[in-house]
């Protein structure tokens, strides 16, 4: 017997539907959402200049909707020829009376039907779908490096996400003074900067200006045209909780080398959204970031791993990894996927959901 129900694109009228699903699937909290929340997914999954029903989010709708995937587009250029990608930044299914409609819908992100779909956060359930719908697990992607420059500071901040007195002002302020004992013992502590090199604050302009230049060495990467890269620094810039939005570019010898993006808290943490240079200048450019983060005072910086930094992000002192969520994708085209197996793809940062409320509000 046919089920009444079907997968469509999702509306504006969606929305409370949507939002209270997310409530309850994500943070357990099975109320009236706010305001705020369906602000922002209106405009989040509604807002950028690419949307387009074809290529925004999804629900099924039988009458109701229990389950949902929240869908972004995103132009990339692959080997040369622009692609509309999408970005998964949720999938929820509210038990039984969602089951159906997660099968239906999970139906559709199969290899075969998808040009390319991309996830950074896929938890381990979710990977196994996304490699039984023929996609991949990019490992490398699926990290995130941690850099602490006031190791006491940045505990406490870690630890803050479990038991928040420990990130009073009160609390940091104690421990940023058992820091710069700790820094003037253990020299270690402080990042050496790169020789030669110099850190200034650039506008998103001419931060875009040389970071295409600087992803061409990519089969794979963010068309970024300057409507799209705007509204994303936008976007981003409404996550007061991860700080304000900040460009720096690295120069050697007066030319730019390379170019980093985050986002900052003043005296917690620095998150890194993009890092881009010249081929070669991997080392310099890092180093030369550390250090900048570090005198500009913040205790600790993070970001999502890059397999063409890792050498050099990897010689740091006071650095881990940590596992973050599985970067998945999957796509009905051969190049591209080689392209990704390879590692011949930048992706992550404004290009992900690293940028997210979804991630840490509401």
């Amino acid at each position: 017997m046919q089920h009444p129900g079907r997968v469509r694109p999702m509306e504006l009228g969606d929305i409370p539907a949507v939002s209270s699903l997310f409530s309850k699937i994500f943070r357990k909290r099975d109320i009236e959402p706010s305001g705020d929340l369906r602000q922002y997914l209106e405009a989040v999954f509604f807002g950028s200049p690419l949307y387009s029903p074809e290529h925004g989010s999804i629900v099924y709708d039988d009458g109701t909707i229990a389950s949902a995937i929240l869908a972004l587009p995103m132009e990339f250029s692959i080997h040369g020829r622009h692609t509309v990608g999408k970005l998964l930044c949720a999938f929820m299914s509210d038990g039984k009376a969602g089951a159906v409609g997660a099968a239906c819908l999970a139906r559709t992100m199969r290899s075969t039907r998808q040009d390319m779909c991309f996830s950074d956060n896929s938890s381990p359930v979710s990977a196994d779908h996304w490699v039984a719908g023929g996609g991949v697990v990019l490992p490398i992607q699926s990290l995130e490096w941690q850099r602490s420059f006031r190791p006491a500071t940045s505990s406490a901040i870690r630890a803050s996400r479990q038991f928040p007195a420990l990130g009073s002002k009160l609390v940091l302020g104690v421990l940023g003074a058992f820091d710069r004992v700790l820094r003037w013992r253990r020299p270690s502590v402080k990042p050496t900067p790169a020789s030669g090199c110099m850190t200034k604050v650039i506008g998103a302009g001419e931060f875009l200006g040389c970071a295409r230049p600087m992803m061409e060495r990519f089969s794979v990467r963010p068309v970024w045209s300057t409507e799209e890269f705007d509204w994303l620094v936008a976007i981003a810039g409404k996550n007061q909780g991860l700080g304000e939005v900040h460009f720096r570019q690295v120069t050697a010898d007066g030319r730019a080398i390379g170019v980093f993006l985050f986002l900052g808290r003043a005296n917690r943490t620095a998150t890194v959204l993009n890092v881009l240079c010249q081929p070669g200048r991997e080392f310099e450019v890092t180093a030369e970031m550390f250090a900048c983060l570090d005198r500009e005072g913040y205790a600790q910086a993070t970001g999502a791993a890059q397999p063409f930094l890792m050498n050099a992000i990897s010689r740091q002192r006071w650095l881990t990894f940590r596992h973050r969520g599985y970067f998945c994708m999957v796509t009905r085209h051969g190049d591209l996927k080689d392209a990704a197996l390879r590692n011949d793809l930048y992706i992550g940062g404004l290009a992900s959901e690293s940028w997210s409320r979804l991630l840490t509000d509401f």
